[in-house]
């Protein structure tokens, strides 16, 4: 410990990081477990980014977060986190049931219209079996996929770099062989394609509706259920806010200095290399290298003015091959009521459509309780959140830039909606709310500056186990690496730990300094 204390007097290279996130937090730590002096510089107030939570009254409201992928040491990504955070301190829940559907038009054979998608995986095929005896083939075939996923190690060599693996060592590779020829074979199999192989119309209509309806690789939920079944993906009691918060209390005791309020405007190039950031005050703050966790559009084209752009590059900003993830409106609720008997996470149809103000149209309900929490709540209360994923997050950032009145006029009049139809799905709603919050897509950008206020940086594209085109360094521009939910299509916090896990790695070959990595 005397050694961090010590790094401003020794005169160690610096490293500036934009942004305070997930992603920027463990690049921090990593960079002073191996000997740097570095600076956060966060444009808010709090660290996080979208890995957030806030309070109102007595109620803590989440931005979202639902699970951790690696919170059990079934998963490599467990290996990670444990470098920065003691996960024993870490209370983690792990659902017997990771979402619950109901379904519009059909009913199961005892005239059940709710669809369980049990976590446990020989539930899970037992509870298909017993609605559709008849659907023996492909349900087998799904339970499998996920046991197969089970006997992987996703993602192969997780502390490995691929960049920095000699040639001869990459052969070690071959091992994980199985793993790929798995992944192609099974990359093409949707929601939809699976649907249309089972004879039960209850099933069928359940499947095709595990992504509010639209068609998505089936991967994005086997792979996470499969660790739901090995307890490796729970959700860690306090939220959101609470494993942040325990993120950068690390990061401060090895050493590291955050700067909230600092939002960075420019990093400073002189003969293509990064020498630091110029501040929204205008002060230079000088380093020898510059790790970006921020969106991608803006560190890209505004802070390096978009002169390093390559044709991947500029594909990229013109959305040509991949998407933006979508922002959301998050309407959340503390009522005095526990909810103890209700499904935790649901999705209800709608009897009519539901239209938001920016022309989004839903025809479902995405109730969250978080009964199963008793930090976010008082005793014998608990947060209800209703989730809706939009495409029109600039909608939502322009009214509140150009009329705030009306602004504030659209959210109220959509929790007003959304709180009718809570009242008619459990009864008794209205009555009991004691605080009340819309977080729109102008919530998000505003606080994380992401681009449209996405959630998760790009959608994935038809090719799920396609290489992502983001790098962690950028042509011509040396002393600079890019990290964060940005690099990786589908982002999440896996990929945050595990991109700046891998730019500091990178920096520290080029500096020649070891890498050092060591757990709390």
């Amino acid at each position: 410990m005397l050694l961090f204390l010590l790094l401003p007097f020794l005169g160690l290279m610096k490293v500036t990081i934009i942004g305070g996130g997930v992603a920027g937090l463990a690049a921090g730590c990593y960079l002073q477990m191996s000997g740097f002096e570095t600076i956060i510089c966060e444009r808010g107030l709090t660290a996080g980014g979208l890995c957030t939570s806030w309070k109102k009254g007595a109620y803590t409201f989440e931005s979202g977060f639902q699970w951790l992928m690696g919170s059990g040491p079934a998963n490599p990504f467990y290996k990670l986190w444990s470098e920065i955070l003691d996960m024993d301190s870490i209370t983690f829940v792990n659902h017997e049931v990771r979402m619950d559907i109901e379904v519009r038009t059909h009913a199961d054979p005892r005239g059940n219209k709710i669809f369980h998608l049990y976590a446990n995986l020989d539930r899970l095929r037992s509870y298909l079996l017993e609605i559709s005896p008849e659907d023996r083939l492909p349900v087998e075939s799904l339970i499998r996929s996920m046991r197969k996923i089970q006997s992987f190690e996703i993602p192969p060599e997780i502390r490995s770099v691929p960049e920095l693996i000699p040639p001869l060592r990459k052969i070690k590779f071959i091992k994980h062989l199985p793993l790929l020829f798995f992944l192609k074979g099974y990359k093409k199999e949707t929601n939809f394609t699976f649907a249309r192989k089972l004879k039960s119309p209850f099933l069928c209509e359940a499947f095709e509706l595990l992504f509010d309806g639209e068609e998505q690789p089936l991967m994005i939920i086997t792979i996470p259920l499969a660790f739901n079944d090995l307890q490796a993906t729970g959700y860690p009691i306090g939220g959101a806010s609470a494993m942040v918060n325990k993120m950068r209390d690390r990061y401060v005791e090895l050493g590291g200095n955050i700067r909230y309020r600092s939002g960075v405007t420019k990093i400073l190039t002189e003969k293509n290399r990064a020498t630091g950031v110029e501040l929204e005050t205008r002060e230079r703050v000088l380093s020898d290298y510059v790790i970006s966790v921020a969106d991608w559009h803006f560190t890209m084209l505004q802070a390096l003015e978009g002169k390093y752009l390559s044709k991947k590059m500029i594909a990229l900003k013109e959305e040509k091959d991949l998407k933006i993830y979508p922002s959301v409106i998050i309407v959340s609720l503390g009522i005095s009521r526990k909810l103890d008997q209700e499904a935790h996470f649901i999705r209800f149809p709608l009897s009519s459509e539901l239209v938001s103000p920016d022309g989004t149209v839903y025809h479902h309900l995405e109730s969250h309780i978080y009964n199963y929490d008793p930090t976010l709540a008082p005793a014998g209360k608990t947060v209800v959140s209703f989730s809706f994923y939009t495409e029109h997050g600039d909608y939502w950032i322009s009214l509140r830039k150009t009329d705030r009145e009306a602004y504030d006029r659209n959210k109220t009049e959509f929790s007003e909606k959304v709180i009718d139809l809570a009242e008619k799905i459990y009864g008794n709603i209205r009555a009991c709310i004691e605080e009340a919050d819309v977080a729109t897509p102008a919530t998000f950008h505003r606080y994380t500056n992401n681009y449209r206020g996405s959630v998760q940086g790009w959608m994935p594209g038809k090719n799920i186990i396609a290489q992502s085109p983001v790098k962690l360094t950028v042509p011509g521009l040396s002393n600079f690496y890019f990290a964060g939910h940005w690099t990786i299509p589908g982002g999440g916090l896996p990929v945050a730990i595990k991109s700046a896990r891998d730019a500091v790695q990178m920096l520290c070959d080029e500096a020649g300094t070891p890498f050092r990595s060591f757990s709390p």
